[in-house]
């Protein structure tokens, strides 16, 4: 393979991989979701407050089970978590196509993992 050969295929390798793992999948601009997974010992609820000035209440989700997923308009957004009466505060950058889980373990530890739709 001549020197030519190589970049073509190492460009079109890219581009295949990034077309495989980019966030573009079925979302055309929705807006981005969020849900509340409780594994934890307690009720969580979360308060979600846009750059737009909206608030999105996911309310009272029951130790074991899954909140259905909320919508709201991206940008930068801020989550106030409640589990056993203590909040915690997040603020994350979210874009269409965005769906965030706010997972509390067993212990009521917070994680959160931000992907995008597919």
């Amino acid at each position: 393979m001549n020197l030519l050969q190589k970049t073509s295929f190492i460009l079109i390798s890219i581009l295949a991989i990034s077309l495989f793992t980019s966030c573009s999948g079925e979302c055309e601009n929705e807006d981005p979701t969020a849900r509340i997974v409780n594994n934890g010992t307690d009720k969580a609820s979360v308060q979600i407050k846009t750059s737009e000035g909206n608030t999105i209440n996911i309310n009272n989700v029951d130790p074991g089970k899954t909140s259905p997923y909320s919508s709201y308009a991206p940008g930068l957004v801020t989550y106030t978590i409640t589990v056993s009466d203590v909040d915690y505060v997040e603020t994350v950058q979210m874009d269409v196509c965005n769906t965030y889980d706010i997972i509390i373990d067993a212990e009521n530890v917070i994680t959160t993992n931000v992907d995008c739709d597919d």
